[in-house]
């Protein structure tokens, strides 16, 4: 679980926010003008309003007026309308864009960074922040606008009517921003306290969902909703005392103008008995101080919105700034494999030592391994022996910290990722299926594959009559189908050997087959072995024994490698994980197809 956000500095969150509304400024500078000509419109009414009592006795400037006001007030609709549309279609590209942003940064991103995060807190900020985002780049943008000109437009036209309510005005609204300024930080971090505690609900509820078949046969049920419900309750409390702040703010706000409308009205009327202002001008002062009263309540609850906004940007900031993989500027070596370049050996480890993270401890320590152009390795060793961090290398998902790794005799570091990809097949542990068709899943790896390659694929995994039953055959949604965890690894399988990858990396990948599957699938793999490198981390007895090359890994160090059989003689690690699992019968001498046989239907592990 990611730790909460620590707060960022005010200005930091607000060159957050603007980064995003900035490449809309001309349609922000044009919103602000239909705002403009909006309050403009309603500013001119109350003087209108004093021309009309002015004229009471003069029927052709009462007509006058009057015309004057429905002007007004077509003016002022029109206006509005257009600002609305305007600036409301920015914000929701503004919000487009955010979301553009953060999925691509999350496709470039570092696969370290994106493991350490729960996945359903990332899908938060994409979801979740946003919306925030365009409550602030539109509702709160637009109430900002009209509220600060339809406020000092006011005072103005005040002042031209009595200095003395002017000031009286004038002083609670002082009042009122100092309270704004005292309680806007404290509104700011209780939002993005609430906002980092959905982010954390997120990755909770994804896990806990991904896991519903353990949650369930644990009863934890009420374990895992309750753990969840916590950090909803968090995220309430915070969203509570934020509001509570809000609360406060806007009270403040509206007591203060009703107890200045009070003093204008009281104070004004005095000022009428004496003289020193007529009736007309006290009526056009209160509507000004009723009608600036509505500003200063919305500048106060944009003040509430822009603080979600902030909390959003930086949020959504996090996610933009995750580390990406290295650009892919590096040289690409022409068709290295026609060159023949790196000898028999398609990939070699010299002296490799790597950690995932500076000044941690290393994972791998001066390995060095060369993997035949063709043939078949496993890599065993115990948990932790630096197993899939030997996958990630390979597939440039993490970098070695010192030593090289090559590809045909060229190292890593003058291969871009594509240079280095597009060679390699990869098939994880957790074997997932993307969203879409099966047809889609199938074609992932290789896009341009025929329907036959696929059909053939699916055959080597005993998985095509399974997908003929389905209702629509390859084009079945593969969310709306019950796929087992063991058809969802031949899936994936099936994927890898739509064609015969040059470089094929099988973690742990048949570890949910049947034996009779996993017979095929082996076939298949000493098909592709004949043409090309694949390398297992080896899950049963039989890829052990069936294996050109075992390199037995533990404590991060190539500890030794050879066949089945060298090993099982010359090495005692090997030979306790081999008796661990009870198959202390089978030994160089013994090993027979029967054994084999046997052994599988134990469905012994060699441990990860």
């Amino acid at each position: 679980m990611a730790p909460p956000s620590p707060p960022a500095p005010r200005w930091q969150n607000l060159r957050d926010l603007l980064a995003f509304i900035r490449p809309h400024r001309r349609k922000l500078l044009l919103g602000f003008l239909f705002g403009f000509g909006t309050t403009v419109t309603s500013l001119v009414t109350p003087m209108a309003t004093k021309w009309v009592i002015d004229g009471l006795g003069n029927n052709s400037a009462l007509g006058m007026a009057v015309a004057v006001l429905a002007v007004l007030l077509v003016l002022g609709a029109v206006f509005a309308v257009f600002q609305w549309i305007l600036l409301g279609t920015m914000a929701e590209q503004v919000v487009y864009e955010a979301r553009t942003k953060m999925v691509r940064q999350l496709f470039r991103a570092k696969v370290g960074e994106l493991t350490r995060r729960p996945s359903g807190e990332l899908v938060a900020s994409v979801t979740s922040d946003t919306t925030l985002l365009r409550q602030a780049a539109s509702t709160s943008v637009v109430d900002l606008i009209n509220g600060v000109i339809a406020l000092i437009g006011g005072l103005v036209l005040m002042a031209t009517l009595d200095w003395v309510l002017l000031l009286i005005t004038a002083g609670v609204i002082a009042v009122v921003a100092v309270a704004i300024a005292v309680l806007s930080p404290r509104m700011s971090h209780a939002q993005q306290r609430a906002q980092d505690a959905i982010g954390r609900l997120g990755g909770s509820l994804d896990g806990a969902l991904r896991a519903i078949r353990t949650v369930k046969s644990s009863r934890a049920e009420n374990r895992e909703s309750g753990r969840i419900l916590a950090e909803a309750g968090e995220s309430r409390d915070e969203a509570v005392r934020a509001v509570r702040i809000e609360a406060t703010t806007i009270t403040v706000a509206n007591a203060g103008m009703r107890f200045a409308i009070m003093v204008v009205l009281a104070l004004g009327a005095l000022r009428v008995g004496s003289g020193e202002l007529t009736v007309s001008a006290l009526v056009a002062f209160l509507l000004y101080a009723f009608q600036i009263s509505e500003p200063v309540t919305a500048v106060t609850t944009t003040v509430s919105q822009l603080q979600s906004g902030f909390a959003a940007a930086a949020r959504i900031r996090q996610v933009t700034s995750l580390p990406a993989e290295m650009p892919d500027d590096a040289p690409t070596v022409a068709d290295p494999v026609s060159t023949g370049v790196g000898g028999g050996h398609v990939l070699a480890f010299r002296n490799v030592t790597a950690r995932y993270a500076p000044g941690a401890d290393p994972v791998l320590t001066d390995v060095s391994l060369d993997i035949a152009r063709t043939g078949h390795t496993a890599i065993v060793g115990p948990s932790g022996a630096g197993k899939t961090t030997m996958f990630s290398l390979m597939l440039k998902f993490l970098h070695p910290d010192g030593g090289d790794l090559l590809l045909d005799g060229v190292p890593f570091s003058q291969l871009s990722i594509e240079d280095v990809r597009k060679r390699i097949v990869y098939v994880e542990q957790d074997a997932p299926l993307l969203p879409g068709t099966m047809r889609e899943n199938l074609r992932y790896t290789h896009p341009d594959a025929d329907e036959d390659a696929l059909w053939a694929a699916l055959r080597t995994v005993r998985m095509d009559e399974r997908v003929r039953a389905m209702p629509d055959g390859l084009d079945s949604k593969v969310s709306g189908t019950a796929v087992s965890g063991g058809e969802r690894q031949r899936i994936a399988l099936a994927r890898a050997l739509v064609t015969d990858p040059e470089i094929l990396l099988l973690d742990e990948a048949t570890a949910q087959l049947d034996g009779l599957t996993e017979s095929a699938v082996q076939e298949a793999i000493s098909r592709i072995a004949a043409k090309g490198a694949v390398v297992t981390i080896a899950h049963r007895l039989s890829t052990v024994i069936d294996a050109d090359q075992i390199v037995l890994m533990d404590k991060g160090r190539c500890r030794a490698r050879g066949t089945h059989a060298e090993l099982f003689d010359a090495d005692e690690l090997y030979r306790e994980l081999v008796l661990a699992l009870r198959i202390q019968t089978i030994t160089p001498s013994t090993v027979t197809d029967d054994t084999v046989d046997l052994a599988d239907e134990q469905q012994p592990e060699i441990a990860r």
